[in-house]
């Protein structure tokens, strides 16, 4: 019986048969759950380092602090992935994680490589995490706009240095080739040639190990983590072509290939920088919304001193500076100041909205006029900018049913293209061909056979949709919310707060009528809806002192010894009931001495609510309006946006039904809706959006939210989606067209090294572009 530990090597205690603890067991377990026995014992024979203890995990930095608590029972952190290449990268990474006891998700972002997990606090904790992912090679490190700026720069400065060297040697390498090509029908000696190979080899070799370290040190990190990545087959090729054309050199033979080894590493090497070039672009809004974020606070002590914290210090009911030009670092509301604020983050205007004293204001908005003291209600991860982004990258790191597929193919390609390079090698060394000629077939295939597009496939188009959605003002919640969208055939509108702005109206305000601007004084002591939207029609009018309100009935005020009311019909002493074709709510004026007036109110439509019916219906779309309203009003409402099927006086429960039985006979309905009541309904259809205004409860039952007053969000969507669903297929279509051409050409020896690292770079760079297509409008 073994004494020491199989997994970390450790001393086992007279009790412990083959771990020294659980941690160890479970780690263990991992490693043979992905068939990585073998490549972990040999990696012992080879090394004598075993994989650290799962409880003796040291970091480079202090986990504990960036953990954010999502609710009583779990928590959260967020971290960058150093040494992510590959779709099999994701899988390997999310999979891991699943597999730790407690996790509840696992979420890695390829294009932003962010890794999201989420966990129960009771019963694990995030260095356990993190250690299981470094155990596979990876770094992580704290999530960091910031740190992930300089990483990226950094990476793009070393490309070009390497491209640069790359393409200094593959120019000098070639000229000597020409040389040797010529001599073959001329009459250079042998003596001439291997001068001229030996040549090649002094400026080919020292460019290869410079210009390939971007491969070879990718490669090396995933077999020391006993894993393989797409720069495994790359580096393997490179080195093999090299190492050939060095042992011909040494032994004066024909089969010297430097100029192919060393213009592959080029066009890689161009591929590559292009490839990260393009992705950036498509690159998470989310990501560049991070850079919205203040670093710093200027916190107001108790004793009226100003000094600068660290956001993560700022904690709700601090009171924070904000000069001008500043960008709003916190959630809160104004102490003191006045100031014009570009809020477009937020609502998607780009008209700035004037605050004052009791306005709200939110981190990440650029405070443009005057000089704000703000309250403090969120900070950092709390606040709007962060729950943003968190709504964004949801969207973008789920698993919609063509990310599955595509992951599924690309998780296959590290065995499977080594099988077909060995394959390779081995068929033509059967069929008579020379071992340099079958080796320089084999490379090819090694090199053709790269699943980098068919990874790219899916999340450029969905990085590119989101983004380009976020700019309209649209946040997508849900991964596959852009494909349910575009199943939709029939569209479902509640009213109020959807189809109308949801704030009452005066209905013809005269600010000239003395009963009016008496109203609207007793009304501006109130914060009734009906008072509010009263008071604002006469803004001139002064607020009346020692006024009365009386819940659910109204308000009551003294003007020269008479008693004045304003409220319910019946509380005013108006006998019968409201007409029935009256088209909304009302309040009465009524007094000694004076005639009964009746002040009406209406629910202003959105703009371009009747327009947006219209292009709905121009595009063959059902549209339906559910509301709990009276009929009088509903009906109203729908001729106004020409809807002609409509239904009044329906309960939550009764809106749920009508979806079911859409849905029923096979319709996929969306539903739009703002109100608490809608929630239930927005869970009940297909795919659903609410309005940044509405309700918490709504926008999280919600899979998309619009910024604005503008209904056209709905429009844009569902055309983004239908675009979206197209580059889709479009871009998993080039990806297996692709390898149904390359892979067979290269392995029948018509595909050269050369050709086959051009061709797997421009396959790469034609889905990306391909995806950014959608940033450009239609419209």
């Amino acid at each position: 019986m073994s004494s020491i530990c199989e997994h970390c090597g450790g001393p086992l205690t007279a009790d412990q048969k083959r771990f020294c603890c659980s941690g160890c067991e479970a780690a263990y377990a991992i490693i043979h759950d992905l068939g990585l026995d073998k490549w972990y014992e040999r990696r012992i024979l080879q090394t004598g380092v075993r994989a650290p203890k799962p409880e003796d995990n040291s970091l480079p930095f202090d986990a504990v602090s960036f953990v954010r608590e999502v609710d009583a029972e779990t928590c959260e952190i967020n971290l960058l992935v150093e040494g992510l290449h590959c779709a099999a990268c994701v899988w390997l990474i999310e999979n891991v994680l699943a597999r730790e006891t407690g996790v509840v998700q696992a979420r890695l972002n390829m294009t932003t490589r962010r890794l999201r997990i989420r966990w129960e606090k009771d019963v694990t904790d995030a260095v356990t995490l993190i250690a299981a992912v470094n155990r596979l090679g990876y770094r992580l490190v704290p999530y960091d706009p910031a740190v992930l700026a300089a990483v990226d720069d950094k990476a793009d400065k070393d490309l070009l240095k390497a491209l640069a060297v790359a393409g200094f040697a593959a120019g000098n390498v070639m000229l000597l080739s020409i040389s040797v090509w010529a001599g073959a029908f001329s009459d250079m000696n042998a003596v001439t040639r291997d001068f001229l190979h030996w040549i090649s080899a002094l400026i080919a070799l020292p460019a290869i190990a410079y210009a390939g370290r971007p491969f070879f040190l990718s490669a090396t990190a995933a077999l020391r983590a006993e894993r393989l990545n797409m720069d495994v087959p790359i580096s393997l090729a490179v080195v093999v072509a090299a190492a050939m054309s060095l042992f011909e050199t040494a032994t004066g033979g024909e089969h010297v290939y430097f100029d192919a080894s060393v213009t592959l590493l080029f066009f890689l090497l161009i591929g590559r920088y292009l490839d990260r070039r393009a992705r950036s672009r498509a690159r998470s809004v989310a990501e560049h919304l991070l850079g919205l974020t203040a670093k710093a606070a200027t916190v107001i002590a108790e004793d009226g001193t100003p000094a600068a914290v660290p956001l993560g210090s700022v904690k709700p009911g601090m009171l924070v500076a904000v000069a001008a030009g500043e960008r709003v670092p916190v959630d809160g509301t104004v102490a003191s100041g006045q100031s014009d604020v570009d809020v477009s983050l937020v609502t998607g205007e780009s008209i700035p909205e004037p605050v004052a004293v009791g306005g709200q204001v939110f981190a990440g908005t650029s405070n443009l006029t005057g000089a704000l003291r703000v309250r403090v209600t969120a900070a950092s991860d709390d606040t709007l900018l962060a729950e943003i982004v968190r709504l964004m990258e949801a969207a973008e790191q789920g698993r919609a049913k063509y990310v599955v597929l595509a992951d599924r193919v690309a998780r296959l390609y590290a065995p499977g293209v080594h099988a077909l390079g060995l394959l390779t090698f081995v068929g033509w060394m059967l069929a008579g061909l020379a071992w340099q000629d079958a080796l320089l077939i084999a490379v090819a295939v090694l090199i053709v056979t790269c699943p980098c597009a068919l990874g790219l496939a899916v999340p450029a188009v969905q990085a590119v949709a989101t983004g380009r959605l976020f700019r309209k003002g649209i946040l997508v919640k849900s991964a596959d919310a852009l494909e349910r969208l575009n199943d939709v055939d029939v569209v479902v509108f509640d009213k109020t707060g959807t189809l109308t702005m949801g704030q009452p109206q005066l209905e013809a305000a005269n600010t000239n009528d003395s009963d009016l601007s008496i109203a609207a004084s007793i009304a501006a002591t109130s914060r009734h809806p009906l008072s509010r939207a009263l008071a604002r029609s006469v803004s001139s009018a002064p607020v009346m002192a020692n006024v009365r309100e009386l819940p659910g009935e109204g308000l009551e005020a003294v003007i020269d010894g008479n008693t004045v009311r304003l409220g319910r019909r019946q509380w005013c002493g108006i006998e019968g009931e409201p007409e029935k074709d009256s088209q909304g709510p009302e309040l009465w004026l009524s007094g000694q001495g004076r005639a009964p007036r009746r002040f009406g109110f209406v629910e202003d439509l959105r703009p371009d609510a009747a327009n947006t019916v219209v292009a709905l219906v121009a595009r063959g779309l059902d549209v339906v309006l559910l509301s709990g309203d009276r009929e009088t009003v509903v009906r109203h409402t729908a001729d106004a946006v020409g809807i002609v099927d409509w239904h009044a006086n329906l309960r939550p429960d009764e809106k749920v039904q009508y979806l079911e039985h859409l849905r029923s006979q096979g319709r996929k309905p969306l539903m739009v809706g703002d109100g608490l009541n809608d929630a239930p309904a927005l869970a009940a259809a297909s795919v659903s959006a609410s309005p940044s205004a509405a309700s918490d409860v709504t926008q999280t039952a919600a899979d998309l939210v619009f910024q604005g007053d503008s209904l056209d969000a709905i429009v844009a969507a569902l055309d983004v989606a239908s675009r979206s669903d197209r580059l889709v297929k479009q871009n998993l279509g080039l990806a297996f067209a692709y390898n149904l051409v390359a892979v067979p050409a290269a392995m029948a020896g018509l595909v050269t090294p050369l050709i086959a690292a051009a061709a797997m770079s421009l396959s790469s760079l034609a889905v990306t572009l391909n995806a950014l297509r959608l940033g450009i409008p239609t419209r």
